[in-house]
């Protein structure tokens, strides 16, 4: 089976892609550098031995994915393309709804011309807003996303889902908790650029003397240590869950469309994250104590249970385990 990866040189993509490069899977890689670099594709092959077909393509170019579907024939779609910066979506919204939902747009309509009817789609917890309880739940409704990322997400998810109604297209949207970790390898990583969005690599950034000190944002939550609490999930273990969907998706022609999170349904606050870094890697962070952000929830974690009972997915690696790697591949990236 040939599968697309559109946005698979990024942090997760190359994850996923190196799964199924180790499974046996033709890899298509569509990605247009903008938050990556062909770097990456030489570490996937490095890390296995095989060689994904590469397309550097922006997939909002209706005429360039048409080429690529004519060229290549993926027989599935995993869509991770787009724009991810929670703040910079904040400051550029139209950038975020334009691009974002232009790469999903282009791609099914692409994709039913050349009848190719099963999508793994990513998405993100944050389509959930503000908990109506913990942990969240696939069933729970949709509430107000406090940024045009998010928004984003949510109506992607709707887009895929009214597509799906139609018939001809199997879907399986996952809803993504906080990545973290890298590859055992240390060759591919999390690398944003410039000043992280998330922790991890925020944490990671000041290990390796990028920056000075870590800003925590917020100390006075309603949580044991009065800081955020969230749900961190190896990416290995995230990888994973994709080829667990795609197997799902493949064995369930006649469902057209499911959810599920991605998480290990289990919360931890950001001192604590902190502090199983250090642990794990024998060294101090550094950090202070900033304001809250403006929209960040006190507590966020899953209920995986979905995806353990009909994919059998569940995580394996602990949060030492996510620290270790991230900092091995942090070292490299800072020697590189």
């Amino acid at each position: 089976m040939d599968v697309l990866l559109t946005g698979g040189a990024g942090y997760i993509g190359s994850h996923i892609a190196v799964e199924l490069l180790d499974r046996g899977y033709g890899v298509i890689i569509a990605d247009d550098y903008s938050n990556s670099t062909p770097e990456v594709i030489r570490s996937i092959v490095k890390i296995t031995g095989k060689e994904p077909i590469v397309w550097e393509l922006d997939m909002t170019d209706a005429a360039g994915v048409e080429k690529l579907f004519c060229e290549n024939k993926p027989d599935m779609v995993i869509h991770l393309a787009g724009l991810k910066a929670v703040g910079e979506s904040v400051l550029e919204p139209l950038k975020y709804y334009r691009n974002n939902l232009d790469c999903t747009l282009t791609l099914l309509e692409t994709m039913e011309r050349h009848g190719v009817g099963q999508l793994i789609f990513s998405s993100s917890a944050t389509v959930y807003g503000e908990p109506e309880h913990l942990p969240y739940t696939e069933d729970m409704k949709n509430g107000e996303c406090t940024n045009p990322y998010g928004a984003t997400k949510q109506m992607i998810e709707r887009i895929i889902i009214d597509t799906a109604a139609l018939g001809w297209l199997s879907a399986v949207i996952l809803r993504y908790f906080n990545p973290v970790g890298a590859h055992t390898s240390g060759l591919i990583g999390e690398s944003p650029r410039g000043i992280p969005n998330n922790l991890m690599p925020y944490i990671t950034q000041v290990a390796t003397g990028k920056l000075p000190e870590l800003c925590v944002f917020g100390n006075d939550y309603p949580t044991a240590d009065g800081t955020c609490i969230r749900d961190y999930i190896h990416v290995v273990d995230l990888a994973i869950g994709h080829v667990c969907a795609m197997d799902y998706c493949a064995s369930h022609p006649g469902v057209n469309i499911e959810i599920f999170n991605l998480g290990t349904g289990c919360g931890h606050s950001v001192l604590e994250l902190i502090s199983a870094y250090e642990n794990a890697n024998g060294i101090k962070i550094p950090c202070k104590i900033s304001p809250r952000r403006p929209g960040d929830l006190p507590e966020s974690y899953a209920d995986a249970g979905k995806a353990e009972k009909l994919m059998g997915w569940k995580t394996g690696l602990t949060l030492e385990a996510m620290c270790r790697d991230a900092h091995r591949a942090a070292l490299r990236d800072s020697k590189s």
